[in-house]
């Protein structure tokens, strides 16, 4: 099994917690689809990273539907519950995530842009989404240990993966400040050893 992504992706870091948590064996092939040789389009039509290589060659794509698959390969561990209103909501905290993830990655690459190409409009817009979600997510945490309670699930793995970009692209996003439960629940995260091992850099 080969997990195609870079150390920069907050995508490809949530399914290397997930991996580390499930305790799967893979390589790990840097790549992305920024450089000028890069393998990725000839494994994902998309584009993106990661792409989960399994060991019969079939390419799985998109960060969300790698972790699931993950989850299921093997019993220990659970981090989606069965089908039910908790897996929902579980989902729905992941989804909140990625759309940090998406946001911010968003803002970050349009900063990149030549000045007289660049939209600060569009930067706001995408600051703004960001904004609003850490708002939600600390609203629904409120006191709670983790995402969903007591237990840990892929909320929380998928939320920590978000914080951690924000921490590692914009500095300037002071949300542990601001949301102070969020901050609490990154540090318990970071003790983890999937979450240690698995901090973004360039």
């Amino acid at each position: 099994m080969k997990l195609i992504g870079s150390h920069t992706s907050p995508f490809a870091r949530k399914v290397r917690i997930v991996l580390a948590e499930k305790k799967i064996e893979y390589d790990f092939v840097i790549d992305s689809p920024w450089l000028a040789d890069s393998k990725v389009p000839s494994l994902n039509p998309l584009g993106k990273i990661p792409v989960l290589v399994l060991d019969d060659d079939t390419r799985l794509f998109d960060s969300r539907v790698i972790v699931e698959y993950i989850d299921n390969v093997t019993p220990n561990n659970k981090l989606f519950p069965a089908p039910n209103r908790e897996r929902t909501e579980v989902k729905r905290w992941e989804a909140l995530a990625d759309g940090i993830c998406d946001a911010a990655a968003t803002a970050f690459l349009e900063g990149k842009r030549p000045e007289a190409q660049r939209s600060n409009d569009w930067i706001q817009r995408q600051r703004d989404k960001v904004t609003r979600s850490l708002e939600f997510m600390a609203e629904e945490l409120g006191e709670k240990s983790f995402c969903m309670g007591t237990h840990i699930s892929m909320a929380d793995l998928a939320t920590g993966a978000a914080l951690g970009y924000l921490a590692f692209r914009f500095a300037d996003i002071n949300w542990r400040e601001t949301h102070p439960n969020l901050g609490k629940l990154y540090d318990k995260l970071m003790q983890r050893q999937s979450f240690a091992d698995t901090v973004p850099h360039d």
